[in-house]
């Protein structure tokens, strides 16, 4: 055989193969006895693995698992586990390392790094050397969909070389399958441009739609499995749900008569472009704050105001007792002052926006929020619900929406958004919990089967010695 053709059977050969294991076999005695047995299988999991995601619904437990997988990295390795995590997560995360043992280290540049466990802000990524680590967490991955397309690459980039990798987040960006190739990408399976050919088809109806192949579906999901576990409660993968069942999530929405001027209409229209969306609720602005604040101030224990509009966020300061606002232009320490104060009970009302908070926190304590308008993000709508309604909760979750009659399209667009999100989540778990299970109790490795039907000719050009 020549050498042209060695290679491309070579070639051929690696693109067959699914994503394979980089990391190491562990006892499941020798895994944090604190943690769940589920959750013990899927640090085991991921440890042979050694570049994994864990799409677990938010409450399972992704802050152990992934400090127990960072800790057990260490120790086989001797390297230094670098955390990436929203603001104000730094330090939650290292009461919770406390709580199982494990030590974490805040730090904001690189020479903060301890031996061990670290944890610092994404938006510090520049102050630190990826080299410098042997394993990266990514806390609440799906945030990255909050950056921008050079962020996201700057920081797939930084850790292109780092031998041990773990994304963490409830949802890979529900809706978007396309957000799965960044992860992929991160934890260096295949890139998003690969994935997107080989298992996507473009709608050209829609510029930016991608279409799962319907011949490609099954492997597409066997692929997925092979480096990620999708997760909404243990039962999905044969585990007990006890402890691990939400409370009722009770959605009231008020709609804000609008009581401006029609223009042409005899009555008010819906909002359709961004600027008429805006118009429209600034135009009921003083009506929203004041519906929010009447229900806010009637409750006595502790309240969540979401907002996205800066003059929304200073009026519900004005107009609601008790409460704290915490806003972009703030410094980092009054943020994670106030959010964290929040987490304890020091604060009865915060007023902030998704964008700010809507990542990473764990508030169970509190199970009344009110969203004063929306905008059309579902990833923020989802997990800002997710910081109060989450495994942990002891009370039905009270939530709130408030908005002008005139974002009706605004309301639906998060309707429509809401079911694909479920309904992808549901295909996930179906699709893959079969497999992950055998994936989980084995940590064996997969590999695709490739069944040719038609005999290729090479010509002989191609067959000649080189």
């Amino acid at each position: 055989m020549s050498k042209i053709s060695k290679s491309y059977s070579k070639f051929i050969k690696s693109k067959l193969e699914y994503h394979g294991s980089f990391g190491f076999d562990i006892g499941k005695k020798d895994i944090n006895p604190m943690l769940f047995d589920f959750q013990k299988d899927i640090v085991k999991w991921a440890l042979k693995k050694g570049r994994a995601a864990l799409f677990t619904m938010t409450g399972t437990g992704k802050t152990p698992m992934q400090l127990e997988w960072g800790n057990l990295v260490n120790k086989h390795t001797g390297g230094d586990i670098l955390i990436l995590a929203p603001l104000a997560v730094s330090k939650q995360t290292q009461r919770e390392g406390d709580k199982f043992g494990i030590k974490v280290n805040i730090c904001r540049t690189q020479k903060d790094v301890k031996t061990g466990l670290n944890i610092t802000n994404y938006e510090m990524l520049s102050h630190f050397n990826p080299s410098k680590f042997t394993g990266i967490v990514l806390d609440e991955s799906s945030i990255l969909k909050s950056y921008d397309s050079k962020t996201r690459t700057e920081i797939i980039e930084a850790f292109a070389k780092t031998s041990y990798r773990l994304a963490c987040t409830a949802t890979p960006s529900p809706n978007d399958y396309m957000e799965l190739g960044n992860h992929s990408e991160f934890l260096g399976v295949m890139s998003r441009t690969e994935m997107l050919s080989m298992f996507f088809v473009h709608d050209m109806a829609t510029t930016q739609k991608w279409r799962l192949k319907r011949h490609a579906e099954d492997k597409y999901w066997e692929w997925l499995s092979s480096w990620a576990v999708v997760l909404t409660k243990p039962s999905d993968l044969g585990y007990e749900d006890n402890g691990f069942i939400l409370p009722p999530l009770v959605i009231k929405k008020i709609t804000i008569p609008f009581e401006g001027e029609f223009g042409k209409y005899l009555f008010p229209m819906p909002a359709e472009t961004l600027i008429e969306r805006r118009q429209a609720r600034k135009q009921t602005t003083s009506e929203r704050v004041l519906e929010c604040a009447k229900i806010a101030n009637k409750e006595d224990g502790t309240f969540l105001v979401w907002c996205d509009l800066n003059y929304e966020s200073d009026m519900l300061r004005k107009k609601i007792k008790d409460s704290v606002e915490v806003k972009g232009s703030d410094s980092r320490e009054f943020k994670e002052k106030a959010l964290l104060g929040f987490a304890k009970g020091d604060i009865r009302v915060l007023v902030t926006k998704p964008s700010i908070a809507g990542f990473g926190m764990n508030w169970q304590h509190c199970n009344n929020m009110a969203f004063v308008g929306l905008s059309d993000s579902f990833e923020q709508y989802f997990q800002a619900v997710r910081r109060c309604w989450r495994f942990g909760q002891t009370k039905p979750v009270n939530v709130y929406i408030i908005t002008s009659e005139l974002e009706g399209n605004v309301v639906r667009n998060i309707k429509r958004k809401e079911q694909a999100a479920e309904k992808m989540i549901d295909e996930m778990v179906v699709h893959t919990q079969n497999i992950i299970m055998e994936n989980i109790q084995n940590t064996k490795r997969e590999l695709a089967i490739y069944n040719p039907t038609i005999e290729m000719k090479i010509p002989n050009w191609l067959m000649e010695e080189v």
